[in-house]
């Protein structure tokens, strides 16, 4: 595996405010870039730079053009993207901001468009218009935020690790949106004595904390490999143990008078449960513990201490 790197999230101090977008008058042209945060901070410079709005903007392994447009490439250029980023602080806060990447990692099919708006309708308001809510785009950008928001936290709750026999301890999930960025904080301070990944099968990437440090890395396999073959030889033999004790604690501190299914998936979606032990099929045929004891009345009149009658 190789590291890879991603851009980060740290906020600046917020300078003074002030509006600032020139006019986009030359004809509209398609725009690619390598589908990084940076790369597409990049043609937004480059948007205002040429004077040219977007009619498109793809990354360029899955662009879609015409038959005759040519759609004009723009490589990467972090001290261009670091100077867009930092700049947006003048028409907004560090949390509208942060939301913008936070839309990028939907990975909805319209982001790039969606954040050039959002940017260019900021720029030409000179002012925060998080709340503008009768923007059609603001709208839109704050509901992917709160999608993104509700996606990490459920990965943060519901990511369970199985420890292998070099004592790593590994995850492999699937969620709706890129949020492994957002999620290598948490994990990082959370274990910390610990090394750990967290593997993205959908995107093909992962989180690798090596007790020092936290990086973005990618497997380069001759062919893919599947989840069970890579337990059936990697994993500890104590792990079996562990994940039919986890089972055992969650049948005993059940309380099946009190289920209720229908607000049970509410707060745990059926498609979070092939990562958690204890939605798995049971080994092992449940039990109930059975040195409980009823209480009668008599033992509880018995047990309890009578207070003198009041004066």
């Amino acid at each position: 595996m190789r590291p890879v790197r991603r851009p980060s999230s740290a906020v600046s101090a917020a300078p003074a405010r002030r509006a600032g977008a020139p006019e986009l008058t030359a004809p509209p042209r398609d725009y690619t870039y390598d589908g990084t945060f940076e790369g597409l901070l990049t043609v937004i410079f480059t948007v205002y730079d040429w004077r040219a709005a977007p009619n498109s903007i793809q990354p360029e392994a899955t662009a879609q053009t015409g038959l005759f447009a040519q759609p004009a490439h723009r490589e990467t250029d972090e001290a261009l993207a670091t100077r867009v980023w930092e700049g947006l602080l003048k028409t907004m806060d560090a949390e509208a901001r942060t939301r913008l990447y936070h839309v990028f990692l939907s990975e909805d099919a319209e982001r790039e468009l969606l954040i050039f708006r959002y940017v260019d309708l900021a720029l030409r308001a000179g002012c925060d218009i998080s709340e503008n809510y009768a923007n059609a785009d603001v709208r839109r950008i704050q509901r992917l935020a709160q999608q993104m928001f509700r996606e990490k936290h459920r990965m943060e709750a519901f990511v369970r690790f199985e420890k292998t026999t070099d004592e790593l301890f590994h995850a492999t999930i699937e969620p709706d949106f890129d949020v492994l960025p957002l999620i290598a904080a948490h994990f990082t301070k959370r274990y910390a004595d610990q090394r750990w990944l967290i593997y993205d099968s959908r995107r093909h990437y992962g989180l690798y904390y090596d007790l020092t440090r936290t990086d973005v890395v990618r497997f380069e396999l001759d062919k893919p490999q599947k989840a069970s073959d890579l337990s059936a030889t990697v994993l500890d033999e104590r792990e079996p143990l562990f994940k039919l004790l986890w089972q055992s604690y969650f049948d005993h501190v059940n309380i099946p008078e009190r289920k209720n299914l229908k607000l049970h998936r509410r707060h745990m979606p059926l498609r979070y449960w092939k990562y958690l032990s204890e939605k798995q099929p049971r080994e092992v045929r449940f039990e109930p513990i059975k040195n409980k004891q009823a209480i009668v009345g008599k033992e509880v009149s018995a047990g309890l201490k009578l207070l003198p009658p009041r004066e």
